[in-house]
């Protein structure tokens, strides 16, 4: 198989059997660095409403209290409903039309209907607009696709730790600007300037994006590779491969997410006063996403020298030893240092596993393989609260922890399994 090259010969005419990555060799840098800040201006703008989501709500027409939570949690999960529903299209469309096109549909839309929403007349709307942002959004789906099979093999994990450290970053500031703004300019203008910020990535990603894409010319290099990359691979070894890799994705981020629905009654329990439950719960919730920050490129890095399957079943034991703990903790602080470990640790899942989706399948089914990937995350997402708020209704407050320690065990088996298939 043709390599690709980090310092290739100047040329204006690469040839002709080079695939997608090496014709994009000169451009996947600059990429990476518009695709990090489009996912962190995006992100940001669709995190930003958690601290004021239920004051919308009220201000729309709902009065009671149960009602405020019940049309905030769905308000709140519609957009990532509408991803994991979408992301696998988009993904086949960016193998067959490029992965520039995604982006600036993406960005374009996302403006589009950020501003829409603060224009919303009744709740009904608000569920709609945030449903309608997940399906034709999706920046940060459409940037792991663009820089996935782009950047060099050898270099991809490091890449994709990159990008998610962007987005990451944007959940993580996303509340704290959110809690800011409509004190400023209220609370419709604060969903106006989410729509103006995605605009300019939006800009950013039309002239500064480049992208070199034949369709034709890399179906037939990628039937060519396709052969002599999978001779030999039994199809059976395959698709454990690729489940292994899906069920991680969902793993990931319903792990993050099954102590969010309880975390404030957790905290209420820690002997935390009511004036300040919520920004503490504000700070712990932040704390994973920090911890990820410190860590994502250089976990991206080390799967690219000791493999992605290594670093995959290393960080879901160590997540599920960290997950353990909380359940004991005595004191809001200790929570908090025990999550930022967490994050540290699911760092180093996102990039390896994005890494072993590009190498799963041939390089003309790429976009669409990472398109699943990321749906099976957005899937994960829309499970964590609701599989935590069940068990800890059920089962206690304590039995999350475990039960998502067990899982998380149970699923680096699973890997250790489709490692050695």
């Amino acid at each position: 198989m043709q390599q690709a090259t980090l310092n290739p010969p100047v040329s204006s005419h690469p040839p002709a059997a080079a695939g997608y990555a090496e014709r994009n060799a000169n451009y996947w840098r600059r990429n990476l660095v518009v695709c990090v800040f489009g996912s962190f201006t995006t992100l940001v703008s669709l995190s930003m409403l958690l601290p004021f989501l239920p004051l919308y709500v009220r201000q729309l027409g709902v009065s009671s209290q149960s009602a405020v939570i019940q049309w905030s949690s769905v308000a709140f999960s519609a957009t990532f409903l509408g991803t994991a529903l979408t992301a696998p299209l988009w993904g086949r469309l960016a193998d067959r039309f490029g992965r520039k096109p995604m982006l600036v549909r993406a960005a374009i839309g996302m403006a589009i209907v950020m501003s829409l929403i603060g224009l919303a007349h009744n709740v009904y709307e608000l569920v709609a607009l945030r449903l309608v942002a997940g399906l034709v959004g999706g920046y940060a789906s459409a940037s792991t696709v663009m820089i996935g099979t782009q950047a060099p093999r050898e270099r991809a994990g490091w890449a994709l730790g990159i990008l998610s450290t962007g987005a990451l970053a944007g959940n993580l500031a996303g509340p704290l600007i959110g809690g800011l703004l409509p004190g400023w300019i209220g609370i419709r203008g604060t969903f106006f300037a989410g729509g103006a910020v995605i605009a300019v990535a939006a800009l950013a990603t039309i002239f500064a994006v480049r992208e070199d894409f034949h369709p034709a010319r890399d179906a037939r290099t990628a039937r060519t590779r396709s052969a002599s990359e999978t001779a030999g691979a039994p199809h059976a070894a395959r698709r454990a491969a690729i489940a292994a890799i899906l069920v991680t994705a969902m793993m990931v981020l319903l792990a993050n997410m099954s102590i969010e629905p309880i975390i404030t009654v957790y905290i209420g329990g820690l002997g935390v006063s009511a004036a300040h439950l919520a920004r503490t719960a504000g700070l712990v919730m932040a704390c994973s996403a920090l911890g990820s920050m410190l860590t994502a490129s250089r976990l991206g890095a080390l799967a690219d020298r000791i493999g992605s399957w290594n670093v995959i079943i290393g960080c879901l034991l160590v997540t599920a030893l960290t997950m353990l703990p909380q359940a004991w903790v005595v004191h809001w602080w200790q929570l908090a240092a025990l999550r930022v470990a967490m994050g540290m640790s699911l760092a180093g899942l996102l990039p390896s596993i994005g890494k072993l989706a590009r190498q799963s399948v041939d390089e003309r089914s790429t976009g669409q393989m990472l398109g699943y990937l990321q749906s099976a995350q957005f899937s994960g997402q829309v499970l964590g609260p609701l599989v935590g708020g069940v068990i800890g209704v059920h089962l206690g407050l304590h039995s999350v922890f475990f039960v998502t320690a067990a899982l998380l065990a149970a699923c680096a088996v699973f890997a250790h399994w489709a490692r050695a298939r």
